[in-house]
């Protein structure tokens, strides 16, 4: 949290409020929430108030720190657009322990109703929800050796958080995020908050990490499918092959078949369900020193408990699944979120869950994925560099594209 930015903003460098001050009646509902302890009704900054500013850091280069959005406060037209006062560091820091995080997930799902796929990936061949997800990391301070002697109220420590996300694939935005230690083991390991969220009605497209027994029976039990990556070196025996469509050949699919997974002879070890095994030829991938991600013998192996969607279709499913990771470099790099304003675990969730809102926001305006030039043009309009006409014939042209760069 970098309080110490000492960047001057000014009126100038903040405009364009023509797409920001229809928000705040989405966030009215929060006006009164963590007013219970103020007994002396003398709160001057209020949850709908504190969420208009951190959307506006979202939006606006020139707003890039918590001292930032305290100076721009007060700002006439911030005033003015987000409902608040000219506000304090002590207060932006300390307001978010009386908020609720998750009364934005009401709005979040409200937001999620109006959006509309923006690709077709599985060709009708599936009703479920395509949902990919994937954990990532996000440092809260750049020295680690000294983020490991800082702990919070519960001991726990301070020096990094896990985001666990849900992203629907095919309209392109995070559904949910769930915020834990950056610890992936034991109650925070991502197959254990995936197991604590699962709904029925989804496929999850999942990575070789997500690959356990029980996950899978946890998914096929409640009405839900999964098409999960296994490990290079899983065990399987083949029950029934099946014979492969030209168009599944095409993409280097060259076994289906139902399996039995595993070695184990306890019977709580194994599916309790059909197993599906894909097999797709893949570029090989050689672990070197430095290299992102683990090796591959060049072997694609997907298990499912969807038996007839055809086999290039889940491999389309799956090659999907990039999504999710594209999406977590846009929260990091594009909307602020590899700065965190807050180590307070309800401030790191408002400021996640406010970069959702930001998503979706972008792809009901733009009726597309959000893209990195979209994003820039949206920067420029609100520093002035672009004007109305020219934001809103970017967004008719991007519209128009059949190929959006």
């Amino acid at each position: 949290m970098d309080a110490n930015n000492t960047t001057k903003i000014h009126a100038g460098d903040v405009q364009g409020f023509k797409y920001l001050r229809d928000l705040r009646p989405l966030f009215a509902r929060l006006h009164e929430v963590g007013c219970a302890s103020d007994k002396a009704g003398n709160r001057k900054l209020h949850f709908d108030q504190y969420c208009a500013l951190v959307l506006l850091y979202m939006f606006s280069p020139t707003i890039n720190s918590l001292r930032a959005i305290q100076q721009a406060s007060r700002l006439g037209k911030v005033q003015r657009h987000s409902g608040c006062e000219a506000t304090s560091l002590g207060s932006l820091s300390e307001s978010v322990g009386d908020f609720e995080p998750q009364r934005l997930r009401e709005i979040i799902d409200e937001l999620a109703q109006q959006l509309q796929p923006v690709q077709n990936v599985r060709g009708g061949h599936l009703d479920h929800v395509l949902t990919a997800v994937d954990g990532s990391v996000i440092p809260t301070l750049t020295n680690i050796i000294e983020a490991a002697y800082l702990k919070d109220v519960h001991g726990n420590s301070k020096s990094a958080w896990r985001l666990h996300a849900q992203f629907d694939i095919e309209r392109y935005v995070p559904t949910q995020i769930d915020l834990t230690s950056g610890r992936n083991g034991g109650k925070t390991s991502e197959k254990n908050v995936l197991r604590q969220n699962l709904q029925s009605d989804h496929c999850y497209v999942l990575d070789r990490g997500y690959a356990q027994f029980t996950l899978f029976n946890a998914i096929n039990a409640i009405d839900s499918s999964y098409v999960c990556r296994l490990r290079d070196n899983c065990d399987y025996e083949i029950l029934e092959e099946r014979p492969l469509s030209e168009a599944a050949k095409a993409k280097g699919v060259f076994l289906d078949a139902i399996v039995r997974l595993g070695r184990s002879s306890k019977r709580d070890a194994r599916p309790d369900h059909p197993i599906r095994l894909i097999l797709i030829k893949t570029t090989p991938h050689v672990k070197r020193g430095g290299s992102s991600g683990p090796g591959s013998d060049g072997v694609l192996r997907l298990a499912t408990n969807l038996l007839d969607v055809p086999a290039e279709i889940l491999a389309d499913i799956y090659q999907h699944r990039w999504s999710v990771e594209i999406f977590f470099r846009f929260l990091k790099g594009m909307l602020g979120c590899r700065h965190l304003l807050s180590h307070d675990p309800n401030g790191i969730q408002i400021q996640i869950y406010i970069a959702i809102i930001a998503c979706m926001l972008l792809s009901l305006w733009t009726s597309r994925k959000p893209t990195r030039r979209t994003y820039e043009m949206f920067h420029h309009y609100l520093t002035g560099l672009a004007s109305a006409e020219e934001l809103q014939e970017h967004l008719e042209r991007y519209r128009a594209s059949s190929s959006p760069s």
